[in-house]
């Protein structure tokens, strides 16, 4: 296994020469490297609740299936790599914004669009408005920078074998908030995304399903999570490009309010670990 550092991602890779699959892991919000410019008011024991902590720990055997795995260094509350760089709103911010025109969802009004704002959608994570020049810097710097190597990822696995199956992992909180449109009843083990099978053959959701279900698992399909930016914008299944976004839910593995690391987090790390040759297996099969 080898490793490419840098300020916005790191890359576990097989040793160079070694048996490359069709097969690509990204982990956007795992990291937990707090830029010197982020400035935030929030205390950080509520701030680092957006981290998707240690999800990218748990596909570190990848490489020795041949996989890549790219993970995001800086935290999704920096700015997050699972939304489009449209989606942010210029009058949030000091300064005029003369780039790509925005397109504000309603994350962004939510405060947690490309840029956070705002946590559990009411408490201000600065004192005052970020600038334009600091949303330019954020974009630039570590927004732009980890959607390349998304796309080196899956076209290098496209021009070698004919197609690429990537998985976009992810962490989910046990409940949302309260108000929050997919309910505050507690969530399944894990939730598969493929947008209503839109950026996926379907057997590559039912085989993932299967064998996490198979290890004792509760496993739904596009509920409460459907997947985002990440699935969306690097799948197109009529062209050999296959992507699912995977949501672990937290209570397996971590304490949610302390951020540590439970008993249970080795177990699920072996299921992980266990998966990955299956996904290797079932892509190879479609060669």
């Amino acid at each position: 296994m080898s490793r490419v550092d840098t300020d916005a991602y790191y890359i576990l890779e097989p040793e160079e020469g070694a048996l490359e699959a069709p097969v690509f892991f990204d982990s956007p919000h795992s990291g937990k490297t707090y830029p010197d410019d982020f400035k935030y008011q929030v205390p950080f024991s509520e701030l680092h609740q957006a981290e998707d902590a240690f999800v990218d720990e748990m596909y570190e055997a990848a490489p020795k299936h041949g996989c890549r795995l790219l993970a995001a260094k800086f935290p999704r509350s920096y700015i997050d790599a699972n939304r489009n760089e449209h989606d942010f709103d210029p009058r949030e911010f000091v300064g005029e914004w003369t780039g790509h025109t925005p397109n504000p969802t309603v994350k962004t009004r939510n405060g947690e669009g490309l840029i956070w704002l705002r946590m559990n959608w009411t408490q201000e994570i600065y004192a005052g408005k970020l600038t334009v020049e600091d949303l330019k810097h954020r974009i630039d710097t570590y927004w732009r920078p980890y959607h390349a190597q998304m796309v080196d990822g899956i076209d290098r696995l496209v021009e070698k074998f004919g197609y690429a199956y990537h998985i976009n992992c992810h962490s989910m909180p046990n409940v949302g908030l309260q108000g929050d449109p997919s309910g505050s009843k507690p969530r399944a083990d894990f939730v598969l995304g493929d947008r209503d099978g839109t950026t996926c053959e379907p057997g590559f959701t039912d085989t993932i399903k299967r064998f996490l279900e198979d290890s004792g698992y509760s496993v739904l399909v596009n509920d409460p999570y459907k997947g985002v930016e990440l699935v969306d914008r690097y799948s197109d299944p009529a062209k050999g490009r296959h992507s699912l976004q995977l949501e672990i839910n937290r209570r397996l593995y971590m304490d949610e309010q302390s951020g540590e690391k439970i008993a249970g987090f080795t177990p699920l790390k072996d299921t992980i670990a266990a998966l990955i040759p299956h996904v290797v297996d079932y892509a190879k099969s479609k060669a």
